[in-house]
């Protein structure tokens, strides 16, 4: 024991601690001879910054000692996940509460005005231009997929990356994305005729909520075709949250020596990037682009080609892919902030701050539609296509930080006490923020039928959505991408019966013809129409499921269930007239719960009655008809 005291006294001896220091935190100083140099530090830091609190129920020496030491092993951790450390964290935390409790709008000084972008239409030839140079630039990007959340909100337990994106092939999300890299990668090799195929990079940030689950959806899936070495997973940190505008850290009500911790959201994505040294080693391999995607949106990689061709074409450091949003939607606008300091930048202004922003900056009316129906601030889908080496050049300058915001909800008008316990957040579309007047940042529109149908709701939430509003849900995820696919075919020539309306989980939606191709069939329009041949027709009740990269349909009249799948050496022609009884999409009740949830979360699974299904698994020229 003696030996003990010796050392905790030599260790306070070199830090400077004395008495004075040690009295503000009595349980603290008890527990002073349990505790490492570094730790020691911490504690230092912890009461200089006000948190004596955290101490105050610790109990004496000899109970719960491993606890302790477990307490300061977290506040290590948070310590060396955020750029300059916890005290930095306090610092900012009390700036922005203060601002907060002001009513201090980050606008202020700011005029709003619509940004340079490009507006996309599907098929045109502009369009198909752009989606050629896309094709042609992939080989040069890498891929960074923003997946640090679970399903919960969903009422899917499992990681959101593991639920099926469509039931017609059983495709989840995870293997969809990696399927479209994979295609992309071919297609680029394909175009540019190189004498070596590149390997497109991709990163996935999980959380400590996704990370063992995501790696082994991966492991149990061979990657689901990429090689491992091409996916890198990043683990984000949690943040320290918060109990008061003193920013006093919250002690977690489950454990008195642990901190309550909450994401600081996907804005971190950048830092760990940064810290990963992942960028230098693309740029030194040639690598151009950073194309940045979020977890849950079945259509994305039908607009990357296009938009990555406007990037190359309009040589955008920053390129926000967007969606014609109608004024006062629910979705963020892409807009040019011009300060009365001459500082200009373009960002994503919330949906309820934008239209008070134009108000108050001599816009009367707010935002308002303009003649094409739409506002003609875009709507941002959090997609964005960074050019790689200025972007590493911001990074230097930043270390990757996001300017950060806090959204406390206060108790009541005094602003004086929270209802919960909160956190600084940042947001990985915040970005442009800290970037010159000469960044070059635009963004590209797509229609909403090809670009955005995130799953994010559940069906109780989707069913109170105001009627005419995207209900954001599974049940409208998997429908949305059934019509894009019909929509893409009817501009191929091929005749697709209109849809009829369905009520699942109480939201009324279109159901489309049940199509669905993997990835490698058509990266684009143009590889959609190539395979296309003679008049073809597809019935409203009709699936058609194509899984293979030289699947011709050709004349093919189809009222019924068609499943074809071949390997890449074979060529199969899909035609004549086919009809059958199909698969039926039978109601399902969301509080049943003997059904998966994956299942219930849609109000509907297939009945596969009948149907005409081949696998062709060698190399030659087939051609399936009745």
């Amino acid at each position: 024991m003696a030996a003990a005291l010796g050392s905790t006294t030599d260790k306070l001896s070199k830090l400077d601690i004395n008495s004075d220091w040690a009295s503000h935190a009595p349980n603290l100083q008890k527990n002073l001879s349990l505790l490492s140099t570094d730790q020691i530090d911490l504690g230092k830091m912890l009461l200089e910054m006000g948190q004596r609190h955290l101490f105050e129920s610790w109990e004496e020496p000899g109970i719960d000692d491993e606890e302790k030491r477990g307490f300061f092993d977290q506040v290590a951790r948070l310590n060396a996940s955020y750029p300059g450390g916890l005290a930095s964290y306090i610092k900012t935390a009390r700036e922005l509460l203060a601002d907060s409790k002001a009513g201090k709008n980050p606008f202020d000084g700011f005029t709003p005005s619509v940004p340079t972008g490009e507006v996309l239409a599907y098929a045109d030839d502009n369009f198909i231009n752009f989606e050629k140079k896309g094709i042609c630039e992939a080989q040069n990007a890498a891929f960074v997929l923003v997946a640090g959340g679970l399903g919960e909100r969903l009422g899917y337990n499992g990681i959101k990356l593991a639920l099926p994106s469509e039931s017609t092939t059983g495709t989840c999300f995870l293997q969809h994305y990696i399927e479209c890299i994979l295609a992309l990668e071919d297609a680029s090799f394909k175009h540019v005729q190189g004498e070596c195929k590149k390997q497109i990079p991709l990163v996935i940030m999980t959380s400590d909520d996704t990370h063992a689950r995501t790696l082994e959806l991966l492991e149990a899936n061979t990657y689901f075709g990429m090689k491992p070495t091409q996916v890198h997973l990043l683990k984000q940190e949690k943040v320290a949250c918060l109990d008061d505008n003193d920013a006093r850290l919250a002690i977690d009500p489950h454990n008195k020596y642990r901190i309550q911790t909450k994401p600081h959201g996907h804005g971190d994505v950048h830092s760990l990037l940064y810290s990963s040294g992942l960028l230098n080693v693309w740029r030194d391999a040639g690598l151009r682009w950073v194309l940045f995607f979020q977890d849950t949106n079945g259509l994305l990689f039908k607009a990357i080609p296009a938009s990555l061709g406007v990037s190359a074409t309009k040589q955008y450091h920053v390129n926000s892919l967007a969606v014609p949003r109608k004024a006062k939607e629910a979705i963020g606008g892409i807009t040019k902030l011009t300060h009365t300091d001459g500082r200009t930048m373009v960002i994503n202004v919330e949906y309820n701050q934008l239209d008070p922003l134009l108000r108050a900056t001599g816009y009367p009316d707010g935002d308002v539609n303009s003649e094409t129906g739409y506002s003609p601030f875009p709507g941002n889908i959090n997609q964005l296509i960074l050019e790689l080496c200025p972007y590493i050049d911001e990074l230097k300058k930043t270390g990757g930080v996001i300017k950060e915001f806090v959204n406390p909800k206060y108790k009541d008008a005094s602003k004086t006490t929270f209802k919960s316990s909160t956190r600084l957040e940042c947001m990985m579309q915040d970005y442009p923020k800290t970037l010159p007047p000469s960044a070059r940042v635009g963004f590209t529109v797509l229609d909403a039928w090809l670009a955005y149908a995130p799953v994010k709701n559940n069906p109780e939430d989707a069913a109170k959505v105001p009627k005419g509003n995207p209900y954001h849900s599974a049940t409208s995820g998997e429908m949305a991408i059934y019509r894009a696919n019909s929509f893409i075919l009817r501009k191929a020539g091929v005749q697709i019966s209109d849809p009829v309306r369905e009520v699942f989980n109480g939201q009324e939606v279109e159901v489309w013809p049940r199509i669905a191709w993997k990835p490698k069939w058509a990266s684009t329009f143009s590889e959609v129409k190539s395979k296309v041949h003679g008049n073809c027709s597809i019935s409203q009740r009709s699936t058609m499921a194509v899984k293979g990269r030289n699947i011709i349909l050709e004349d093919l009249s189809l009222d019924g269930a068609v499943d074809v799948e071949s390997v890449d050496d074979a060529e199969v022609k899909v035609s004549g007239s086919v009809k059958n009884k199909g698969w039926i999409l039978e109601k399902v009740d969301y509080a049943d719960t003997s059904i998966p949830e994956d299942v219930r979360i849609r109000g509907f699974r297939i009945n596969k009655i009948e149907q005409l299904e081949r696998i062709y698994s060698q190399p030659g020229n087939f051609c399936l008809k009745p």
